[in-house]
C-alpha cells in the first residue's frame, strides 16, 4: 500500500467516524470498553488479543516520555514517530470498532445480555 493511499484511507476513515449517525465517534468511543471485554472473554474473535495488546502498547508509547526518537534532540523527526504510531492507532481503533459495532448489531443476544429485564430463550411451537 503506497503512502498516498494509506493517507487517503486514514482521512476517509477519520471523516466517516463522525458522520455515520448512530455509529459515529461517540458510539465508537462508548463501544471500546465492551470491545475490550468481549475480546478478552473470547466472544468477539475478529480482533485478536495480540492486536488489542498492540493497541494498548501504542497508547503507552504515545503518552510515555520515553521515545525511540526524542523530540528534545530531533524536533521534527522526533514527532514523526509519535504521529506514525498515533495514525496507526486511530486507524486500528476505527477499524476494530466498526467491525465490533457491526458484529454487535448482528447478534441479538448481546443487546439483551446487559439488560436484566430480558430473559434469553426460544419460542417453541407445539
Amino acid at each position: 500500500m503506497s503512502k498516498n493511499s494509506r493517507r487517503a484511507a486514514f482521512a476517509s476513515a477519520a471523516a466517516s467516524a463522525g458522520t455515520e449517525g448512530p455509529r459515529g465517534l461517540m458510539a465508537r468511543i462508548t463501544a471500546l470498553p465492551r470491545l475490550v471485554r468481549d475480546v478478552l472473554t473470547g466472544r468477539f474473535v475478529e480482533i485478536s488479543r495480540g492486536r488489542l495488546l498492540l493497541m494498548a502498547l501504542a497508547v503507552l508509547y504515545i503518552v510515555s516520555p520515553i521515545d525511540l526518537v526524542p523530540e528534545a534532540f530531533l524536533t521534527i523527526p522526533g514527532m514523526v514517530d509519535d504521529v506514525a504510531v498515533a495514525g496507526w492507532l486511530v486507524s486500528a481503533v476505527l477499524g476494530a470498532t466498526a467491525a465490533y459495532l457491526a458484529w454487535e448489531g448482528s447478534t441479538p443476544a448481546s443487546a439483551s445480555a446487559d439488560d436484566p429485564r430480558v430473559v434469553p430463550g426460544e419460542i417453541l411451537i407445539p
